[in-house]
């Protein structure tokens, strides 16, 4: 009889332990659309939530829309993350539909508006806001203050993972000023595919020019090109560069236009704008993307 009990004890405590280890184990789904936004939500989580992005390496969210896939993962989501400023500008109706059942947050849109530069339409901002460390540091506390708040049981390693991560951007910031001062002052002239790049020219000292616009969705024609060929001759730019989610073919007909006036050009390498690399790569990091390009921008122009 006592051994009877014994097992049956023990049973018991397997199958509670088992049940309790299950619970235990079970994450939060959160997701985000950029994978910017999402290396910042895995940082601040460490292993406690299921993380993903929408958007992978070279695509770009100016133009993306929503896979039937993509609304299966929003909504089974608990929480949504996206950078808004009409970043995505053809997924907003579902962000305003997920909504209305769940936390979605926009985290550009909680930068103070001082800090934001215009668009090209007055009445937006330029959502490429992580390219400026400070404010992507602000967007990190923000992301890590909504995580603790819809997962309180994981508070404290949620403070100690942003505190951590804060510190290595404080480094990322120290090592991108002294790779830039490299760069004598009047070769800081970054010329790229599109506008995404004046948070970072702001920040670092660049005057930045993009053939296209803010959005991709900006048409270029004959006379941007040839409008950009005189800036390059009048400049004597020798570098310009491409990006890994905008096609080259623009950049490619600047090159032969100033060839034409007797000016050679190069592709000073690829940066990394709207998105990150592959994943499982350092450029499929936040902090690695913008060493990659920090890199290939004073390689290319010192």
């Amino acid at each position: 009889m006592k051994q009877l009990l014994g097992v049956l004890v023990v049973s018991l405590s397997l199958l509670f332990g088992c049940s309790a280890t299950t619970e235990g184990e079970k994450q939060g789904i959160v997701v985000a659309t950029t994978g910017q936004i999402a290396d910042v939500i895995q940082e601040i989580s460490g292993n406690h939530l299921q993380v993903s992005a929408l958007m992978g390496s070279g695509v770009d969210p100016h133009l993306y829309k929503a896979t039937q896939s993509d609304l299966s993962k929003l909504d089974k989501a608990e929480v949504i993350f996206y950078n808004g400023l009409h970043l995505e500008g053809q997924m907003l109706d579902i962000f305003e539909q997920m909504a209305k059942d769940k936390t979605v947050l926009a985290v550009g849109e909680t930068v103070d508006e001082k800090q934001l530069l215009a668009s090209d339409d007055a009445m937006l901002h330029d959502p490429h806001i992580w390219f400026d460390i400070d404010i992507w540091k602000e967007v990190t506390k923000t992301i890590s203050e909504q995580l603790q708040e819809e997962y309180p049981e994981f508070k404290e390693d949620f403070q100690k993972n942003e505190e951590a991560y804060v510190k290595e951007l404080d480094e990322l910031q120290t090592y991108a000023k002294e790779r830039v001062n490299e760069i004598p002052q009047q070769q800081r002239i970054l010329v790229t595919a599109h506008d995404a790049f004046n948070y970072f020219g702001r920040s670092q000292g660049f005057e930045v020019r993009g053939l296209q616009g803010l959005s991709t969705e900006s048409e270029y024609g004959v006379k941007d090109v040839q409008e950009m060929v005189d800036f390059l001759v009048a400049n004597q730019i020798k570098a310009i560069f491409v990006e890994s989610s905008v096609s080259d073919k623009a950049m490619q007909a600047v090159i032969e236009g100033a060839k034409q006036k007797g000016h050679d050009i190069v592709i000073g390498g690829e940066l990394f704008s709207d998105a990150m690399g592959a994943e499982g790569t350092e450029e499929g990091t936040y902090i690695g993307m913008y060493q990659h390009n920090i890199d290939t921008i004073v390689d290319a122009l010192k």
